[in-house]
Order: structure tokens, then sequence, then C-alpha cells
């Protein structure tokens, strides 16, 4: 039988306000535990919370960004449960009346647009976190930091059709949300998670089938595993007649497996009503209009200019906008450059290779993109073959130092005289009589070969360009 795959996600983004959502404690990551706590965000009786006028910015800022409407009048309400690390027993967060609601987002899929619908954005906060001690120390400490940082929850409709699609989706909504500015979305840190639902059902058949959630991923590749590990057991135990339990399960990276945290066979009642403590969030529209004018150049947009300004190919433009951080580098490297291509193609190539290799961001790179457009000027000039370049770049991500300090003190400046060159190619060529017959019969990767031998008598310092012309000559 032919099963279709029914994938919904409810995400968390840690908002980058200055303090907590109901309290001036700081909000940062890292901070030595429990030090940026106090008596609200640690649930002490009498202690009242006052919402943060930011977090409302910018939640409305994502739900603009996300083709959301803006309600004028929400509220905050008790989510009731208990948990070691919520303090109060119960959370603020929002129900029936969410700040944001009925938005879309734009994903492409084999070549074709795709809308996910967004069914609501609404505001909470975060809990605390637990510090367990080793199988040995049977202990668990509390560390409050966390506890009343401000999250948006962005919950979408059910309407992605694989784990593919699910991983396009929170890497565009990840795009956006740091294009706002609004959340560092670091998910190794936590500041991102993301929670699946997935389940299958008979292609044609309209009812949903019974799902599972999958709790807490903390990257892409971990989010694309575990849904296809998922979609993979769900169709194994449908095809063996068996019964797909709801239930709650997690991802075990180690393994590449979900595993059960708990069966889910009803909706959970968290017993939510208003917040005694907070009044309604009511909005004017000249207010939402003033932050919709200041919305920043988002990844859709910023894509179609980079290739109407810079004449690059669409998947350029796709991968550069990826993150605000790789856009803003490659176009200030890029604007004024004659080859903008070029730079497409190292900002691709070397500056995302190296910034793997070292697990780095683009931050900590300690090449600035005016050095590398200098760099590859040197290139485009003929003063540094392509090879020596690359040499040029790596010591450069070392030192700090500019690319003609470099050039010079590693003796890498490409020789361009024709008179040295056409002495090099005749000492191969003579060198290399079996070769250029093979040439002259027509086996044309030959001369690669004799190019080859020429920039290694060189010792990569000659021209590879004119190294090529002369040698046609001189052979044809």
């Amino acid at each position: 039988m032919n099963y279709e795959t029914i994938i919904g996600l409810e995400v968390h983004a840690e908002l980058s306000t200055k303090t907590k959502a109901f309290c001036s404690c700081k909000n940062e990551f890292g901070g030595e535990v429990n030090t940026n706590c106090c008596p609200i965000c640690m649930g002490y009786p009498g202690a009242l919370p006052v919402l943060n006028k930011k977090v409302v910015e910018y939640a409305v800022r994502a739900g603009l960004a996300l083709n959301c409407h803006i309600s004028l009048f929400s509220k905050t309400d008790r989510k009731n449960y208990f948990y070691p690390d919520l303090p109060k027993a119960y959370q603020i967060s929002q129900f029936d009346l969410p700040l944001c609601r009925d938005g879309r987002i734009k994903i492409e899929i084999d070549g074709q647009d795709k809308h996910i619908g967004i069914t609501r954005i609404h505001i909470e906060e975060d809990a605390g976190k637990l510090l367990h001690g080793t199988e040995s120390e049977d202990y668990s400490l509390v560390d409050f930091n966390r506890s009343g940082v401000p999250l948006i929850e962005i919950v979408s409709e059910p309407d992605l059709r694989s784990p593919l699609e699910a991983r396009l989706y929170l890497e565009k909504l990840k795009g956006i949300l740091e294009y706002l500015e609004i959340s560092d979305c670091k998910m190794q840190e936590g500041s991102l998670r993301c929670d699946a639902n997935i389940s299958i059902r008979p292609v044609g058949q309209k009812s949903f089938g019974i799902k599972t959630e999958i709790k807490n991923m903390n990257s892409m590749k971990a989010l694309q595993r575990a849904l296809e590990y998922e979609e993979e057991r769900h169709r194994r135990i449908l095809s063996q007649g068996g019964t797909i339990i709801q239930e709650t399960r997690r991802w075990d990276e180690a393994k590449g497996i979900t595993v059960s945290m708990r069966t889910k066979e009803q909706a959970d009642d968290y017993r939510n009503f208003p917040e005694p403590d907070l009044v309604p969030i009511v909005l004017d529209k000249e207010w939402i209009e003033s932050i919709r004018k200041d919305l920043p150049e988002l990844p859709d947009d910023k894509r179609k200019r980079f290739v109407k300004e810079f004449g690059i190919p669409e998947y350029d433009a796709s991968i550069l906008t990826l993150t605000k951080e790789l856009s803003n580098f490659f176009e200030e490297c890029a604007k004024g450059h004659k080859n903008p291509k070029a730079v497409s193609n190292w900002v691709m190539g070397e500056v995302l290779r190296i910034m793997k290799e070292e697990d780095i961001e683009l931050k900590d790179l300690n090449i600035k993109p005016q050095s590398l457009g200098r760099l590859i000027d040197l290139v485009d000039e003929g003063v540094l073959s392509s090879t020596g370049a690359k040499q040029v770049f790596e010591e450069m991500y070392k030192t700090g130092e500019e690319p003609e300090v470099l050039v010079d003190r590693l003796g890498l400046k490409q020789i361009s005289d024709e008179d040295a060159i056409a002495e090099l190619v005749k000492k191969v060529v003579d060198e290399n009589q079996k070769t250029v017959e093979d040439y002259k019969r027509g086996k044309t990767n030959a001369l690669g070969y004799l190019v080859g031998q020429c920039m290694k008598a060189s010792k990569g310092k000659a021209n590879p360009q004119l190294i090529n012309k002369m040698l046609r000559d001189l052979l044809s």
C-alpha cells in the first residue's frame, strides 16, 4: 500500500531581548548558574510579573515577516503543569487568543514553490534547566537563569509531506528569524528548538493517521534523520498489520533511532485560564504599521536582488542568503568588484569550507570581505595563481595579514613573463616526447599532463593560462 506522510512542526525560538519576559533579569546564555534570576522568575509567592514590551514587538516582527494576521487584542494565560524546573508549577503562555495567526512561509522543493501554513505564533516564557549528576551521583540541581526567558512558539499547519520538506521549512524559518535579528537561533545552545508531529495515511485518505511527537531536536540534520526513522517505523508497523500508538518520543543521535518517552492517548489538560496578574495585550494599527515599515530585507527579496544586481546564478544566491551574516559578507566583498561570480565561488567554496573544517562562525574567520576581494583581484590580474591564492587564503585565516603582504612573504607572485614561460614550456616538451605524441594522436588529456609538468617545474608560480596557450601553439 502507498502511504502519504503528514508532518507539522512546533518551533520554539528564544528572543534576543536584553531582559526576560516578565522581569528585569538579564537575558543571556552562559552566565554563572542562578545569577540571572529574581523572585519573579523563581516563582516566589506574591511576586508580580510585568510584560516586556520588546517581547511583543519581536513577536509582531516575526508575525509580519511570516505573513500572519496580527491580533489587536490578545491575552496571556496560565498553562498549569508540574515540572521540577518550572518553579511556579505553571507557565505564562497564550492559549486561545495568540498574538499572531494564519500565516504562511514559502519553501522550494524540486524546483517548485510550496506554501506551508502557519497556524499561530504566541509568546511564552521558558523554564529553567535541570543539571543531573553522573550515574554514580544521585542528584539533580536546578539553574533558574533560563526561567522566564522569552520565547515565541511558531506552530505550522500539517502541510509538510516529507522529512526533507520539514528540514527546508525549518532552515527557511531560521533564516527569517536571524534576518529579523530577534533571535540568534543557535540550536546548539537551545535558543531554537523543534518538536515534530508525524503520521502516515493511505494515499487518498482524508483523515489523518495516528501521530507521534518527537521532542527537542537540536540540529537540522537531527530533525530530518529523526523524521525519516519515524516515517519508516510507521510504514513497517502498518505493513505488518500493527497499530501505531500515539506517544512522545525522543531522538537518540548516537544510535540513530527514536526512543519512546511516554504514551499520549489523549490531549493534555493544562487547565489554561487567563493570567490574572497581567492585563490583556491591546495593540493599535499605527504601532503595527511602524514595525512593518522597519522590517529588514528578508532572504527571498535579498536572493532576487543578488541575482539582478550581481548577475550570479539563482543557486549561488540561495546559498549566499541562507544566513544574514553570510549574505552581508558576500555583499561587502562583491560591491564594486568587477567579478562578482568569482566572489560567489570563493565565498561558497573556500569560506564555507574553512568554517566547516574549523567549526567556526563567520565572525571568527579573521578575514575581512575587502581583503578577500583584493585576493580575488590578484588572481584576476594574473599576479597570483588559483593554487597560490588558496595558500594565501589559508595564511590570511591564520595570521590576519593582507593578501599583498602574504604574496611577497611567501614568494607566490605568479610568473607571467612570456620569454621565461616559453623557455619552460620548450623544456617540458623536450622531456616528454611520448606524451607529446599521444596528444598529437588525439589524446587531448595529454595536454593537461604537460600543463601540470610545467606548473610543477615552476613550483606553481607560472601563469597556467599562458602555459596552456603556448603548449597549444607549439604542438599545433
